[in-house]
């Protein structure tokens, strides 16, 4: 592995980066938030909240314009992912899980032993670095796949160093309609923020809604009515490609991956008749 790994990411105004070094690091400061987990090693730190070491599964968390440095503990290299995010993207999304227009965000802890935090954000640097369904290539150009699943993800993160959901509770069924929406027409290109416009909700609001609505989030329930559209154009004899397309996937190796998480087996083997397709047992994205 290179000691520096800098990667854009499918949201604008987010940089994913990955690195495993034994370098220490003097004082400095980034214009950009920046959260991260330690996967393996240690490291001290300084920052403006004080003094800190940070280990295996810590969430480390510095915001714009502190000051701080980072050494590794013992010489040996630490391994670690950060996340480096546009404070304009950041305040949007506690301003959407606040419901207050402008509210201000800010990191209160330099260190966070928390293993939910922990889990949200390798999830959401998985989603944003291409690791998961779809793959930068293909959904970087759809609205539904990568960009919704990091969007929900970075979402929930934000929910969670807030101490816990702020937005107030709406009826269930204020997600009702964009349910009947995707069930119409689960290849339409749809955002987010669409969604939750058309249901009168913050884009925090709706994902809770439709989650409570459906048990899904929308972008994992999105994926799962493609799937089952493309099931059917495939028993009809559609060949794989075009059933890729009519479902609304990037490609039909985007479809693919995704039947396999899913169900198990490949479009190849359903069209196939092989008997594994029988059994239909959805295992739905994470976000």
């Amino acid at each position: 592995m290179r000691p520096f790994t800098v990667q854009a990411t499918v949201i604008e105004g987010i940089v994913a980066v990955r690195a495993e070094t034994d370098a220490s690091f003097g004082r400095h400061t980034h214009d950009d938030f920046g959260i991260g987990l330690i996967e393996a090693g240690a490291q001290v730190s300084a920052s403006g909240r004080g003094r800190v070491e940070a280990g295996p599964g810590d969430v480390i968390t510095v915001n714009p314009g502190e000051v701080h440095d980072g050494h590794a503990i013992g010489g040996a290299p630490r391994r670690w992912r950060m996340l480096y995010l546009d404070p304009g993207l950041i305040g949007r999304a506690a301003s959407d899980i606040r419901e207050e227009p402008g509210a201000r965000f800010e990191f209160t802890d330099p260190v966070i032993a928390d293993p939910q935090i922990a889990a949200r954000f390798a999830a959401l640097a998985s989603v944003l670095s291409g690791e998961r369904a779809g793959e930068r290539r293909g959904e970087r150009t759809g609205e539904t796949g990568s960009v919704m699943a990091a969007e929900s993800g970075l979402l929930c993160l934000v929910a969670c160093l807030l101490g816990g959901p702020g937005a107030r509770e709406r009826p269930v069924g204020s997600a009702a309609m964009a349910r009947q929406r995707i069930d119409d027409d689960p290849a339409a290109a749809l955002t987010l923020e669409r969604l939750a416009r058309e249901a009168g909700l913050s884009r925090f609001q709706f994902l809770r809604a439709f989650a409570r609505e459906t048990g899904l989030t929308p972008h994992a329930y999105i994926v799962q009515k493609r799937l089952g559209l493309a099931r059917r154009v495939i028993l009809r004899g559609t060949p794989l490609g075009e059933a890729a397309a009519a479902a609304g996937f990037a490609d039909q190796s985007h479809m693919t991956r995704l039947f396999v998480r899913s169900f198990g087996f490949t479009p190849g083997c359903l069209a196939a008749g092989a008997p594994a397709a029988i059994s239909f047992k959805t295992a739905p994205l994470p976000f």
